[in-house]
């Protein structure tokens, strides 16, 4: 949460697709026949070049995107991540023109990766710090480039549009959209221009067929850059294991898959598929180019930026804006540049502030975001009056109100906090109707920090060492950055099991704290 907020539904976007998302854009496996791509390939005939319109749009989403997913990352790993994923691009036949490919590295704590049209392709920090090989970053990236080459973002736009992208976003935020469309699904006048409806694209999930067949396109620009195709199936087991991972650590059920995730095969599948693709191919061994990948890598930041605040188990930390607030057991956090998006099967919430200066006023404050949560229909949504509280010695101020939608009656809550008679901030909290008050304790936890607290609050970063001997995965972990599942967070960020035996002379990667 950047120190200027604004509500975007970007964010939750992300956060609801989080691992998800990621998943699909780089479920790297298929049968190698059928795509319809592939099928022009056999032709004879080609690929058709970037159109002047695609450049367009792609150039007009690419500010969305960086403002939404923390800009381009600062480090030299950006430099490293665009020489590798444009070579890897021009093997797509979209532009033999190396420079006609815009790939970037996102400073995002969240694993994703995904491209627009005209040549954009991006990568997150995060994502980045889970791969072992410069194969696995190709793949991934080589994976995006395909859906670029199939034209997937134009059939999933005219699809978007059938569908209705409000009553998409709608279902990811808890199924709130029916009658009354505008009820969360403007929330701060959403989709208003063509850019930001391309950012909101780029993140949308493809279908099962298109991503099997981005994955048939990625497996051929590996082969045809070099690299050992086996690395989208590792990379995709990796992605399987972090995501099992993050779902021990939050508390929340392995089984609650969103129905938009189900046209996707399951991790365990994709691997399968990824594994058998890469053998068809009949190209044994290739580039992994470890070293120099790992070397990239080093003291890369992980997780969250301190100056966006961070997560610690179930904390969220400012420590620019010096606040904090505690989310209730089995809920789920996601940080992001504008927002803090909270969530779980018990309902959805976010942190943020309304954009433009504080007006001293925190009824009037409560009641601007009701109305921006109303969208263009001013009736969707009634507050009862505005309460006056104190919550640890911070004035606030609260008030609910009761929608019909299409899956039942839902309650939505605004409770807003003065922090300087100058600035503010507020939860928008979602739930079905009666339960709400399962948000009452996060609520009361919103608290200031001290500046020593806030001065203890330190960056991770990745920290690649050489095995010695005598070193064991138990011991290395102990290492690690984190308060809990230090060995399980050791084992998935190295692609290691669970019996796992380390050699002198091996590098691994360790998540520290670094300097500020």
């Amino acid at each position: 949460m950047a120190e200027i907020l604004h509500w975007r539904v970007a964010m939750a976007r992300k956060s609801a697709i989080m691992m998800v998302a990621l998943l699909s854009s780089a479920c790297m496996a298929s049968s190698m026949a059928g795509s319809p791509a592939e099928a022009q390939s056999r032709r004879g005939g080609t690929i058709q070049p970037f159109s002047e319109a695609e450049r367009n749009q792609g150039a007009q989403a690419h500010a969305q995107i960086l403002q939404e997913f923390g800009g381009e990352y600062p480090g030299p790993q950006a430099a490293y991540v665009r020489n590798v994923g444009q070579n890897i691009a021009v093997q797509s036949g979209l532009s033999t023109a190396r420079t006609d490919f815009t790939v970037t590295l996102l400073n995002s704590p969240v694993n994703n990766a995904f491209a627009l049209p005209g040549g954009y392709v991006y990568v997150t920090r995060q994502l980045m710090a889970l791969m072992n090989n410069e194969a696995e970053l190709a793949g991934v990236l080589g994976h995006e480039v395909g859906h670029t080459a199939a034209r997937h973002a134009r059939q999933r736009q005219r699809a978007a549009t059938r569908n209705s992208i409000l009553g998409i976003l709608g279902t990811v935020l808890g199924g709130a959209i029916g009658d009354n469309g505008g009820l969360l699904g403007s929330l701060g006048g959403l989709l208003q221009d063509n850019a930001m409806r391309a950012a909101q694209l780029a993140t949308l999930g493809f279908s099962r067929s298109q991503e099997l067949e981005a994955d048939d396109l990625g497996l051929r620009y590996l082969q045809g850059a070099g690299y050992d195709p086996m690395a989208l199936s590792t990379m995709l087991a990796s992605l399987a294991a972090q995501n099992s991972l993050d779902v021990r650590v939050t508390g929340q059920d392995a089984r609650s898959i969103p129905e938009w995730a189900s046209t996707h095969p399951d991790p365990a599948s994709r691997v399968r598929r990824a594994q058998a693709a890469a053998s068809r191919i009949g190209v044994t061994g290739g580039n992994t180019n470890r070293d120099p990948f790992l070397n990239s890598l080093d003291n890369v930041l992980y997780a969250d930026d301190p100056r966006q605040g961070v997560v610690e188990g179930r904390d969220f930390l400012h420590p620019d804006l010096r606040l904090a607030f505690t989310v209730p057991q089995g809920f789920g956090m996601m940080n992001g540049t504008t927002a803090v998006t909270i969530s779980s099967a018990a309902g959805q919430a976010q942190f943020t502030m309304l954009p433009g200066a504080y007006g001293g006023n925190l009824e009037a404050y409560v009641d601007q975001v009701f109305r921006q949560l109303g969208g263009n229909n001013q009736n969707a949504l009634t507050a009862g009056r505005v309460q006056r509280t104190t919550v640890n010695g911070i004035p606030a101020a609260y008030a609910s109100a009761r929608a019909r939608t299409q899956q039942g009656e839902v309650d939505v809550v605004v409770f807003a906090y003065e922090f300087a008679r100058d600035r503010a901030y507020h939860f928008a909290a979602l739930a079905p109707a009666g339960r709400v008050a399962a948000f009452d304790p996060m609520f009361g936890s919103v608290r200031r920090l001290t500046a020593n607290d806030a001065a203890a609050i330190r960056p991770r970063r990745i920290d690649v060492v050489t095995v010695r001997r005598g070193d064991m995965p138990a011991g290395l972990a102990q290492r690690m950055a984190f308060r809990d599942h230090q060995l399980d967070r050791f084992l998935v960020l190295n692609a290691l099991q669970p019996n796992a035996v380390l050699t002198p002379g091996q590098r691994v990667k360790l998540v520290v704290y670094g300097a500020n």
